[in-house]
């Protein structure tokens, strides 16, 4: 079975005009490419419309996959933009959902997700980071969050804080919001182009108007699943342009490249079947349920990235290690989709228990 991205004339413009020009000043000055994931929005790809689950779910992660095939630091970013609109669309919040989430599918402001400590949290891998007072007309948090992406001036997003030990909330946090400190974080091996930020709370008052649950620990297992199946084609994007990057050295050095044990063809064996399984599991209607089966393609996506950067790099040889080629950029993002929530060990742990 084919799955065609969502490819047009309008998508293949904005990817030429506001994205691919800027993938090494991305990579190596740290440039946040907001203008091409506003323009996703005010061109129509992120709008829910009349459309059914399965097709935002669909048309989302071939997005993320038409991104990661050009730069993985932005489709990362779409990646927790998605994320972010999945709390909104399932909260029962109906100011969340008729006043923010429009702005969020429409091009008008980003979002984040900030969950990768509750995710952890509820793995028994971490504690909460975030305390949560109740207060006249809403909460008051504090804590801090190391490291969340895709943030800015007029930007949202995501938290989990404990309320008390029984109680965890969901709420909906603007960066603007009084008391709250963002701190740049742009030291990173890659993805510094990610627009990642420390987060500090200091009394920061959250209105009720901005829960998206008051009942986190039965929410958070519902978007879990959506969570993780936008991720995979983060990968997928940068196994198909590493197999590109094989093809194009095919020639080099006389076919010395022939003698090596990886080949493109047995990679895009293994990417066919690996694409296939997910968009199969993503295209059901009970995807949600089948939680397992979308973790173990998170898992091999993981393992598959890392196995083809490290063969393109191979294959490429010395012009691989050049500080700004493709190649070691892919390497790059590999290892840090290797280590997003939910990490490889992450992963290997909650399969081994369930």
């Amino acid at each position: 079975m084919v799955f065609d991205a969502p490819q047009s004339n309008q998508l293949d413009d904005l990817v030429k005009a506001k994205l691919r020009p800027f993938v090494r000043k991305i990579d190596a000055e740290a440039y946040y490419a907001k203008d091409y994931l506003l323009a996703l929005g005010k061109n129509g790809y992120l709008a829910s419309g009349q459309k059914s689950q399965v097709e935002m779910l669909l048309g989302g992660a071939m997005l993320v996959e038409e991104t990661a095939k050009t730069c993985m630091t932005t489709a990362f970013n779409l990646w927790c933009h998605l994320a972010s609109m999945t709390y909104l669309r399932m909260t029962d919040n109906e100011y969340l959902r008729q006043e923010v989430l429009p702005l969020l599918e429409n091009g008008e402001c980003l979002g984040a997700t900030g969950l990768s400590n509750p995710m952890k949290f509820y793995a028994g891998l971490e504690k909460l980071h975030l305390k949560a007072q109740r207060t006249d007309g809403g909460y008051v948090i504090c804590g801090h969050l190391g490291a969340v992406s895709n943030l800015g001036p007029d930007h949202w997003f995501g938290i989990v804080a404990q309320a008390d030990d029984h109680q965890r909330i969901m709420a909906y946090v603007p960066c603007n919001a009084e008391r709250l400190e963002l701190i740049p974080k742009a030291e990173f091996m890659g993805l510094n182009g990610s627009s990642t930020f420390s987060c500090k709370f200091d009394m920061v008052f959250i209105p009720d108007r901005m829960l998206i649950t008051q009942d986190a620990d039965s929410f958070v297992p519902r978007i879990r699943p959506y969570f993780v199946l936008y991720q995979v084609p983060l990968a997928l994007g940068i196994i198909s342009e590493s197999i590109r990057g094989i093809e194009q050295a095919r020639n080099r050095q006389f076919g010395c490249n022939a003698y090596l044990r990886i080949q493109g063809d047995e990679l895009e064996r293994e990417f066919a079947d690996l694409r296939e399984r997910f968009y199969l599991l993503a295209g059901s209607p009970d995807v949600a349920e089948r939680v397992e089966e979308l973790l173990r393609i998170r898992l091999d996506a993981a393992y598959l990235s890392l196995k083809a950067v490290h063969a393109c790099m191979l294959h490429q040889g010395g012009a691989a290690y050049l500080k700004h080629s493709d190649a070691s950029r892919r390497l790059r993002e590999a290892y840090f989709f290797a280590n997003l929530t939910p990490t490889i060990k992450h992963l290997e742990k909650m399969l081994s228990t369930r």
